[in-house]
């Protein structure tokens, strides 16, 4: 049960707060800033690249890496294949994972490893497998770790991760929103120089501007009526989460809503791309979870048994090219079923700035789920 008290209680929040999300969404572009700083110092700005890579290819551990890989594919578009090198291994944890460069691989493609961790032996291997293929690497991990020293030894390029204080003595969240834009910030920026994506530095620092400006809208001490983060999380209290999205940077940062949800929270979602959702999920709005199914019943004990679980759809919109909308079709469905919706539009902007409003209202979101549920 949500406890929907918590969330205009500032100083409960930080006391429920012990794994530092609050804190991490609300320095996120601090941590843009922080993390663009170290990839300057590493000599990001000073490569001369030959030319784009043929491919590029992503490895680390869990939603951290997803989540890069899905950002940095859509960015970069049709420039260059962007595909994530998924583990294999009998645990998720860091010393049972192994990763293995695609047969193809060599001198003409990019690996990037990126992770919270940097003690994964698996990871170590792959970047001396590149090495000996001829393919050029680079990393984002915590300074001073196993992995920092194997880009050294193969002479890949190395960026220190952005980590605050407070972070320093307790293993990280994948779906942390400090962990994502330490992690993602040095990659947009070798890509920039690269010339696959347009990151540069002043767009950068747009980025932290956007990212500050959604942490004073949705910050603690903002009320739950006027709080945009606040309102989705109490909305969400007792629904599963139909997550919609439209436009190139909604279905991004969609799914990394779901993923933090499932993380942070521990709150099943289901995300889909519009107009296709509407066909995928129809069913779903018409069965058991629909808001019109199995109607609350009078004589429910209602101090022992948990509210039935309903569907709500969450629609993230970024605006769609050549104007075209399935936005309208998709209130009308939800409506027919009489399931609720939740609308989030990012303010004007380019495509970097949106997607990354959409993570941060979606990141504070979760996190005041997860504190106010007692996750």
């Amino acid at each position: 049960m949500l406890d929907e008290s918590l969330l205009d209680n500032p100083e409960a929040l930080s006391e429920a707060d012990r794994r530092g999300l609050l804190r991490g969404a609300a320095e996120a572009g601090a941590r843009v800033r922080t993390a663009a700083r170290h990839a300057n110092e590493a000599g990001v700005a000073d490569l001369k690249p030959d030319g784009r890579p043929r491919a590029v290819l992503i490895a680390g551990p869990g939603a951290a890496a997803i989540c890069v890989a899905d950002f940095l594919g859509t960015l970069a578009g049709a420039g260059s294949p962007v595909t994530r090198l998924a583990p294999t291994g009998v645990a998720p944890a860091a010393g049972a994972l192994r990763w293995e460069l695609p047969g193809w691989a060599g001198s003409v493609d990019l690996l990037l490893i990126a992770t919270p961790d940097g003690t994964e032996p698996g990871l170590s291997l792959l970047a001396e497998q590149a090495y000996r293929r001829g393919c050029t690497v680079a990393a984002v991990a915590p300074a001073r770790t196993p992995l920092a020293e194997a880009l050294e030894a193969a002479h890949g390029l190395f960026v220190p991760m952005a980590t605050a204080p407070y972070e320093e003595d307790t293993p990280l969240a994948a779906s942390a929103p400090g962990v994502l834009w330490a992690l993602l910030t040095p990659l947009l920026a070798l890509l920039d120089r690269i010339g696959l994506l347009a990151a540069p530095p002043d767009a950068l620092e747009k980025v932290a501007d956007r990212l500050d400006h959604i942490a004073e809208r949705c910050g603690p001490a903002i009320a739950t009526y006027s709080n945009p983060a606040k309102t989705l999380a109490a909305e969400l209290a007792d629904a599963l989460p139909v997550v919609w999205t439209e436009g190139t940077s909604a279905g991004p940062a969609g799914r990394r809503f779901a993923a933090a949800l499932a993380e942070l929270a521990g709150r099943p979602a289901v995300v889909a791309e519009l107009p296709e959702a509407l066909s995928w999920h129809n069913a779903l709005l018409a069965g058991p979870l629909a808001a019109s199914a199995d109607p609350d019943d009078f004589f429910r004990d209602r101090v022992e048994e948990a509210p039935a679980m309903h569907a709500r759809v969450v629609l993230l919109r970024d605006r769609p090219s050549g104007g075209l909308s399935a936005a309208p079709a998709a209130r009308e469905l939800a409506l027919s079923h009489d399931t609720p919706i939740s609308e989030l539009e990012p303010e004007a902007g380019d495509e970097l700035d949106n997607l990354a409003e959409l993570i941060a209202i979606t990141d504070f979101a979760a996190v005041y789920l997860a504190l106010a549920s007692g996750a």
